[in-house]
């Protein structure tokens, strides 16, 4: 695979980040004003709240992280070493304004605590954010998607790298184990603490669930995630990002490209979900996506998001060490 026309270092760094702020912070802040709530609004949506700093020091109280393989080798589109083996797919299909285009990094890792996550200048908080290759490149990251901008939100339970850093259950999740499983799980029937516990290494809260015992879940084209101002529907066909599991330690990181017409529609929620059970998936989760949408590999943007390959700033990322 060649990855799509990347810009160079320099034009990169130059980039604007383009985020939700930006609609917010204009267009919707102009609309709030009339009724008096662009103060609110900035304070919501633009203005960062740091509840942490140097998030990469913290560390877990349980579990020790594997030490990531310093050494790999890279092809164009695969990276192999003593911790991990990833490979990098592109797929199309269909024609004209029905085209539609996806990427697939099928990774499997020597040890669970390989993959891991990471917030935007090594930040948590609210409206804290960075493009995602800034915060591949950041952690040294082999691999990267974007994760589930949970600083676009207050709620949701937020284990990092064996960290708690929020615990307010609101909607279905995904929890990594550290015995290199993964699972769907109700956020508001359990705690960050229990989680903890039981193993969990990271969770992401974005949904909704896709897969599950290798089937696709009925009713997912129905579900509405957030009513956040500025977030789009995820229904219909979108931008997509998610992970999926194979088995142990063996996991597919997908990103759909759309909103670009001739070269990717984009993929509904219920197509979404058939792609990773196409690749052998038994159990798969959604995460943010839209403009956010993308994968970064060996420093480089694979995608092209929303046919104009530029990123998107985000909270978070999951990548995979080394």
């Amino acid at each position: 695979m060649t990855p799509p026309s990347a810009l160079d270092a320099e034009r990169r760094a130059a980039r604007r980040v383009h985020t939700r702020r930006a609609f917010l912070a204009g267009g919707m802040g102009t609309a709030l004003a009339v009724g008096g709530g662009t103060a609110w609004a900035l304070d919501r949506f633009v203005i960062e709240h740091v509840e942490a700093t140097n998030t990469s020091a913290n560390t877990s109280s349980t579990v020790t992280a594997a030490t990531a393989a310093s050494d790999g080798s890279y092809t164009a589109d695969t990276y192999s070493s003593g911790t991990a083996s990833i490979a990098v797919s592109t797929y199309t299909r269909g024609s004209g304004d029905d085209t539609v285009t996806w990427f697939v990094a099928d990774v499997t890792v020597s040890d669970a605590t390989i993959v891991r996550t990471a917030f935007a200048n090594d930040t948590f908080g609210e409206n804290v954010i960075a493009n995602p290759s800034a915060i591949a490149a950041q952690v040294g990251a082999v691999l990267a998607i974007n994760g589930d901008y949970y600083g676009f939100r207050d709620t949701g339970i937020v284990i990092r790298n064996g960290v708690a850093y929020r615990d307010r259950g609101a909607r279905q999740g995904l929890a990594f184990r550290t015995d290199g499983s993964m699972r769907l799980y109700d956020e508001t029937t359990t705690s960050a603490a229990t989680l903890l516990a039981d193993g969990v290494w990271n969770t992401l809260s974005f949904g909704p669930g896709l897969v599950e015992g290798g089937t696709v879940i009925s009713g997912i084209d129905s579900i509405e995630i957030d009513t956040n101002i500025g977030n789009h529907s995820v229904q219909g066909r979108q931008p997509r990002t998610g992970v999926g599991i194979v088995d142990d330690n063996h996991f597919l990181f997908v990103v759909v490209d759309g909103r670009a017409a001739g070269y990717s529609r984009g993929m509904t929620m219920t197509e979404f979900a058939q792609a990773f059970v196409d690749l052998g998936a038994r159990t798969a989760y959604n995460l943010d996506g839209g403009g956010s949408s993308a994968m970064v590999f060996h420093g480089e943007l694979v995608n092209n998001p929303l046919g104009t390959g530029r990123e998107r700033g985000t909270s978070d990322i999951l990548f995979v060490a080394g």
